[in-house]
């Protein structure tokens, strides 16, 4: 250590190839993880045992196959059609056809200007049932929700989400029986829902939720070519987790006899589960991060270039020192070691500092996010960065200390 303090100015430059490598390494694993764990929270947010049914935008125009959506085959027309209707969800309904199936939340979605008073919003908007409370046991700050009667009815009724009311009512306070008006259409408030996520903008905190008939109605009027209402997308809750799979597997059975696919490839629609969803998107989002990790560690490969190259340039300098020592006793195996720890407490000491800088480097994303994503420093990462550290002093340190092992003491002593 005092032989590196010697140098205190050589010895920080050196180390900073390190810091910068390590630092790198450090911010992006962390908010990577981050990210894969606020995309794992909305997933979560949404219910548990959930099977998402998505309908298939198909090109078909000019001759469609025997289904009448597969747009891929030659001769297919051209044009979009969404391909899930409400008769479809209202099919699914029935328990003999989907045993497995505990609740069936058909939903229509989109965007809308939301006003109360001079207030203004651009909201997201989501038309379901009134089931759909129970997928993930919304709960309600004031109010309730909206009743199967306001769904038959198709009363203008809506539910907001804890941003969506902060939004139109700053001054808080119970907000029910309120009129708010959705593109200029004028609803009546029943209830606000209480905080679920981080009451960010795009979160599920940021909705206005409306009964499906309504919003079909008064909102978001889409119809296929038959007239038939089209949904956004369909949520079906398995009555437990043992039997996900198996309300998959009877919903694809379903859509494919009413919409008369005789083959797998025919599908005008996609079925996925919670966990099918989530492994998808985390193995996208830790293939980027290992990637960009990857990219970072070029630096820390750069960083023990450095190392190797001022170790060898202190063996030069201290070549006496080491002809004196090994004048009076020291092995080579001495000389070997006390180098190869000078190189490798360069390359410590820059990981843990690396690892401190990459921290602060990832928070200070964090709070410029708003808080939108969180910094999850895994023990694995900081386990990673130190390891890799030690090996970089280790691997680069190895030539010179080498070099110095194998000095001549004689030719050593006459230097210079």
């Amino acid at each position: 250590m005092r032989a590196l303090a010697a140098n205190k100015l050589r010895s920080v430059l050196t180390t900073l190839g390190i810091i910068i490598g390590v630092a790198a390494v450090i911010a992006l694993m962390a908010l990577g993880n981050g990210v894969q764990q606020f995309i794992n929270g909305q997933f979560e947010a949404q219910g548990a045992n959930l099977v998402f049914v998505f309908p298939a935008r198909i090109d078909i125009t000019g001759g469609a196959n025997r289904s009448g959506f597969l747009g891929a085959s030659p001769g297919a027309r051209s044009g979009l059609a969404a391909s899930l209707t409400q008769a479809d969800a209202e099919a699914m309904n029935d328990r003999i056809l989907l045993p497995d199936a505990a609740v069936v939340a058909p939903v229509v979605s989109g965007n809308a200007r939301a006003f109360a008073g001079s207030y203004k919003h651009q909201a997201r908007v989501r038309g379901t049932v009134s089931d759909y409370r129970y997928l993930n046991n919304w709960t309600t700050l004031y109010g309730d929700w909206f009743s199967e009667g306001d769904y038959t009815s198709r009363s203008r009724v809506a539910v907001l989400g804890s941003y969506a009311y902060t939004k139109l009512f700053p001054d808080g306070g119970d907000p029910v029986g309120e009129d708010i008006r959705l593109n200029e259409v004028t609803f009546k408030v029943v209830g606000v829902l209480e905080q679920r996520t981080d009451n960010q903008e795009g979160s599920d905190d940021d909705l206005i939720m409306v009964p499906l008939t309504t919003a079909r109605e008064r909102l978001f009027p889409s119809r296929n070519a038959k007239g038939q209402s089209l949904v956004s997308i369909i949520l079906v809750q398995a009555t437990s987790k043992d039997r996900v799979d198996a309300v998959a597997r009877q919903v694809t059975e379903l859509l494919r006899q009413r919409h008369n696919i005789a083959f797998q490839g025919e599908d005008d629609f996609s079925v996925a589960t919670q966990q099918d969803l989530q492994e998808t998107v985390g193995a996208v989002t830790s293939a980027v991060t290992i990637f960009l990790a990857a990219v970072a560690g070029i630096s820390l490969f750069v960083g023990g270039i450095g190392i190797m190259n001022i170790m060898i340039v202190s063996v030069t300098e201290r070549t006496r020192e080491i002809g004196l020592r090994k004048a009076i006793g020291a092995k080579p195996r001495v000389i070997l070691l006390q180098f190869m720890l000078e190189a490798v407490s360069l390359s410590l000491l820059g990981g843990l500092i690396g690892i401190a800088l990459g921290w602060g480097m990832a928070s200070t994303v964090v709070v410029a996010s708003n808080g939108q994503f969180q910094a999850l420093v895994t023990p694995e990462a900081i386990a990673l960065a130190v390891g890799f550290s030690l090996l970089v002093g280790v691997v680069f340190g190895v030539y010179p200390a080498a070099r110095a092992a194998r000095l001549n003491p004689i030719e050593a002593l006459r230097f210079e």
